[in-house]
């Protein structure tokens, strides 16, 4: 038993060793990229009517850090996934490794979809709300880069994380710890969850809390959807009928 938990550790070294340098060329990219998308970022509709200022000498290094490493870090994802798979592979039937397999791709394709629907919809909404708040008040804008940077990682990354959703809840149906009988149970709960993480990332305007909350919820129906399917076919009784005889 010893000598297989040491073999399970060099595996395991081997496979974060492999990790932290994919890690370590996508975040070479990522310096040699990263003044190409902050000027990609800078020249969006919305970001054209933020100045971008500095307050420190270190902020516009700091950002350009964070860019680099967020690159790195949304690259990576995808091998990290892969190699947790490849680790607890020999674990797994033949049927459950190919099942699995498809969480690698779908997690980061979820993610990806998130992160843009935030991105390319949310973000800017809140960031018009608030400029106009400013203005109502009559104060006088001046941004930093750094807070500017804070408050669109703040918006866009726990959307990316909440359109997982689908695998987390077909994960646990395959742990048979979620069954059609609770998503049942606790629907109206999750409708009243996602209505307020909607509001809580949304500016508080009718239009923009439907923009936000609709599609969480048509992602968790969707996810419920995928739940009940792999639940019918993988875990129905059958039925017995009297032997005519």
């Amino acid at each position: 038993m010893q000598e297989d938990l040491v073999r399970h550790l060099a595996e395991l070294r081997k496979r974060l060793i492999l990790v932290a340098c994919w890690f370590f060329v996508t975040m070479c990219a990522g310096l040699y990229l990263s003044p190409k998308i902050l000027q990609y970022i800078k020249s969006s509709n919305v970001s054209t009517e933020v100045e971008w200022n500095v307050f420190s000498f270190t902020d516009g290094l700091f950002i350009y850090l964070r860019c680099a490493f967020l690159f790195a870090f949304l690259f990576t994802l995808p091998l990290l996934l892969y190699q947790t798979w490849a680790f607890v592979r020999p674990g797994l039937t033949e049927k459950e490794a190919k099942g699995t397999l498809a969480y690698v791709p779908a997690s980061f394709a979820l993610f990806l979809a998130g992160v843009s629907f935030s991105y390319f919809l949310v973000f800017p909404m809140m960031m018009r709300f608030m400029m106009q708040m400013n203005h109502t008040v009559g104060a006088v804008e001046t941004y930093g880069i750094d807070k500017y940077f804070v408050f669109l990682f703040s918006v866009v990354f726990p959307l990316g994380v909440a359109f997982e959703m689908p695998i987390v809840m077909l994960f646990l149906t395959r742990l048979g710890v979620l069954t059609p009988e609770r998503l049942t149970v606790t629907r109206k709960y999750a409708y009243v969850g996602l209505a307020v993480v909607g509001s809580c990332i949304s500016p508080p305007d009718f239009v923009s809390h439907l923009s936000v909350t609709v599609p969480l919820i048509v992602l968790f129906e969707l996810s419920a959807l995928l739940s009940r399917r792999y639940a019918k076919r993988h875990y129905a009784v059958p039925v017995l009928r009297p032997d005519p005889t």
